[in-house]
């Protein structure tokens, strides 16, 4: 798994030091920022967490987290709010705009890491929940977005290279003959060969890299990816 990346963003300058340095001591990838404005000329949409303070310069840490929420590629970036204003209101305002929590300063460093860790927990599950995926030790493939990762490295696939893997992790140390792989991955198309299987298998092999031996040819019978 890739190391979760965030970005500070805060007007107190040793805070953002003292938070990036710790969080980046728990393993996280941390950027900081010094203002709002700082902060949206970077690419948010590669953030998993914002620690956002609320009053900041010219455009406060709510309306940055407002634009954010109006663009569909930073819609979804989790926000804790960090922030001396502890009002009800505040509060209201800040889970309105969809925050994952909202840390009341002065705070303790402790505090932080232990609610970016639940934060964390939190958007892996409904990541689990959203996207379904195989897994053959490091190699994955992610069936809601059609993607194939080996060792988590994405790697491009055609329709049919992707069907034909898939069916192969959903029964893994399962012979399929030909006529059975065509009757599943090409259904009712005419006029597919032994050898567009043949050419699709090979290719599908190299682009999985170390995991091609997994794909075993039983000469006579047909195929099968064993553990």
């Amino acid at each position: 798994m890739n190391p979760y990346r965030i970005l500070v963003v805060d007007d107190e300058e040793d805070l953002c030091e003292i938070l990036q340095f710790n969080l980046e001591s728990e393993g996280y990838l941390v950027d900081v920022a010094y203002s709002a404005e700082e902060a949206l000329k970077k690419d948010i949409s590669k953030y998993n967490l914002l620690l956002l303070d609320v009053m900041m310069g010219e455009m406060s840490g709510f309306r940055m987290a407002r634009t954010l929420r109006e663009k569909p590629n930073t819609a979804s970036v989790s926000i804790i709010f960090l922030t001396a204003r502890d009002s009800e209101n505040d509060r209201l305002t800040g889970f309105t705009l969809g925050a994952e929590d909202y840390i009341n300063k002065p705070f303790s460093i402790r505090e932080v890491l232990a609610r970016v860790k639940v934060v964390i927990r939190r958007a892996e599950t409904a990541k689990v929940k959203t996207i379904e995926s195989l897994w053959y030790e490091t190699l994955e493939m992610q069936l809601t977005n059609k993607k194939v990762l080996v060792d988590n490295k994405e790697v491009s696939f055609t329709k049919k290279e992707f069907e034909i893997l898939k069916l192969f992790l959903e029964n893994k140390n399962r012979l399929f003959t030909r006529d059975e792989i065509l009757t599943r991955i090409w259904s009712s198309e005419v006029c597919v060969l032994d050898r567009t299987i043949d050419v699709n298998i090979t290719r599908l092999r190299r682009k999985i890299g170390q995991y091609d031996k997994n794909i075993v040819t039983r000469l006579g019978y047909g195929y099968c990816f064993e553990e």
